[in-house]
């Protein structure tokens, strides 16, 4: 709502920043109704001391881990625990059978990782280095698998962040 940084008031500044964590809780609330993929963020158990002029100052390593990089080393897992929030969805008539008597019997239901072929779609977008991402992860705990990695769009840094703060980023790009 600014122009220019001449017609910037306070005002101005302090609904822009507040719009934009809005937007974040936003985001993050989405997944909260996970259980194993509810937070990207770490908030770190090791501290470090450092003597900073005469003062004990405690660092806390909080670390980042991306969503994707989550469900993808959920899906490579080796533990092969049925996932939390991955879903297998019945695809025939006969995984349907097969879903029904797992009420009345020990019936094991597809891990993602079974099939020699991941397939992944993100809505929204990826970046290049998401792909690389992806590819070196599956490469290093599920060799073999051949990965297919598809998006609606090809994410560069400056739309990510277009993307993240527009008004109107959850409707669709119809300009096709």
């Amino acid at each position: 709502g600014c122009d220019s940084s001449l017609n910037l008031t306070f005002q101005k500044a302090t609904d822009a920043v507040d719009s934009i964590f809005q937007s974040l809780r936003d985001i993050a609330r989405v997944r909260m109704h996970m259980k194993q993929f509810n937070s990207i963020h770490n908030p770190g158990s090791n501290t470090h001391q450092a003597i900073y002029s005469q003062h004990l100052v405690l660092f806390v390593q909080a670390s980042y881990k991306p969503l994707l990089k989550q469900v993808v080393e959920e899906i490579c897992n080796p533990d092969r625990l049925d996932p939390v929030d991955i879903e297998h969805m019945s695809s025939g008539l006969t995984d349907l059978l097969k879903t029904g008597f797992s009420m009345f019997m020990k019936v094991n239901r597809p891990h993602p990782g079974d099939h020699p072929l991941l397939i992944i779609f993100m809505v929204g977008g990826v970046s290049v280095s998401e792909v690389k991402m992806v590819k070196d992860l599956v490469a290093a705990r599920k060799p073999g698998t051949q990965v297919i990695m598809l998006s609606s769009a090809l994410l560069t840094p400056h739309s990510a962040v277009e993307l993240l703060f527009a008004p109107d980023r959850l409707q669709p790009d119809t300009d096709i």
